[in-house]
């Protein structure tokens, strides 16, 4: 005798706990590549899943690591989207949590030789396709990424994103910055709270002061001023981007009190508006600290234009009307998600957008009549 059906309610709570329990799930990875020495990974989520979920491969910024991403992932504005992915965060070289300092004939490798590398990280884990998402240098190093290995990026996630080398001007302002010993200098500080939150720090952001305090915690106790001078330095004296030549859909985001606003401007104009595209938030320095909805309602949409995170409903968007195609029956009526497809089926990436030569239009937002 045939057990009785599962109520559909039923059934989605059930799918809802499972998605809670492994996004739930870290684990830490050293991975050794072949030019940038060991690299430690953080995986949030359970990549056994990734055929049914997206797959972010995030690198972090100067005068931080994983922590900074990991942060974002778990804000409550991330929860649908955490719930329905898997996020591998990259720690450059010597950047973990309480590294020791780097061997003194440790060639700290360049921004290309790091995109270049992070192939071997979804080697390692088994990881076919991600999505990058990337913050300052650590954008720059994912942009790179993406170049050399547009078969395996459905898409790059951008965050105050350079393209263009250092200037005369910069070279020499931080030729000034004071590195005392193994202490982050008052020098070192200001030059990367302004890299990081612009002229303005985090503008309105009511906890700024909280911000502001965290990242000069984590820069003074967690992370090895040997090594964050390390990256500063790569980041100075990086190269010119050729992001005109990208293969893949890109999202360039960036804060309105940015120090790098115009330079991501200026990139933007400079490549194939067929497939970049750039978001300019107000009011925003540290647009993951002060805009972190907007920032997660970006990448939702990106990600669906790519075919993934379907199930996933936009804010203010009634969820039984999310799941109406816009393709209608015979009879013009809408057609439904099928009762035979779960929500874990219909989260499943769309690979087929991996014919990366079309960017597709992303769909329309339905509001509520």
């Amino acid at each position: 005798m045939s057990s009785p059906p599962i109520h559909p309610n039923l059934q989605q709570r059930r799918e809802s706990f499972a998605r809670r329990a492994e996004s739930l799930i870290e684990r830490k990875y050293a991975i050794s590549t072949d030019k940038s020495g060991e690299l430690i990974i953080t995986v949030q989520g359970d990549l056994t899943q990734q055929e049914k979920r997206a797959v972010f491969l995030t690198v972090h910024d100067l005068g931080c690591n994983h922590a900074s991403f990991q942060d974002f992932v778990n804000s409550p504005c991330m929860t649908e989207i955490k719930e329905r992915s898997c996020f591998i965060h990259v720690d450059v070289p010597g950047h973990a949590d309480n590294s020791g300092a780097l061997s003194d004939n440790f060639a700290f490798p360049s921004l290309q030789t790091l995109g270049e590398d992070l192939v071997t990280v979804l080697d390692y884990l088994h990881v076919k396709y991600v999505i990058g998402l990337g913050e300052g240098a650590g954008a720059n190093v994912l942009a790179r990424f993406g170049l050399k290995h547009p078969s395996r990026c459905l898409g790059l996630i951008l965050i105050n994103c350079t393209g263009s080398a250092a200037t005369v001007l910069e070279t020499f302002k931080t030729k000034f910055i004071s590195w005392k010993g193994d202490e982050v200098g008052q020098g070192a500080e200001d030059f990367l709270l302004y890299h990081k939150f612009g002229h303005q720090l985090v503008g309105d952001n009511p906890d700024k002061e909280k911000i502001v305090q965290d990242f000069q915690s984590r820069l003074h106790s967690t992370l090895n001023s040997k090594n964050v001078k390390q990256y500063v330095k790569t980041f100075m004296t990086r190269k010119d981007l050729p992001l005109k030549n990208c293969k893949v859909d890109i999202l360039l985001i960036t804060g309105m009190l940015s120090p790098y606003s115009t330079v991501v401007e200026k990139l933007h104009k400079d490549t194939d508006k067929e497939k970049v595209t750039m978001m300019k938030i107000e009011r925003a320095g540290d647009v993951l600290a002060d805009a972190p909805a907007k920032v997660a309602q970006s990448i939702l949409l990106f990600c669906k234009g790519q075919g993934l995170l379907t199930s996933v409903v936009m804010p203010g968007v009634d969820r039984q009307r999310a799941f109406s195609t816009s393709s209608g029956g015979s009879n013009g009526e809408p057609r439904r998600l099928s009762r035979g497809m779960s929500m874990e089926e219909y989260d499943k990436p769309n690979i087929r957008r991996l014919s990366i030569t079309v960017n597709d239009q992303l769909p329309p937002i339905q509001s509520k009549k």
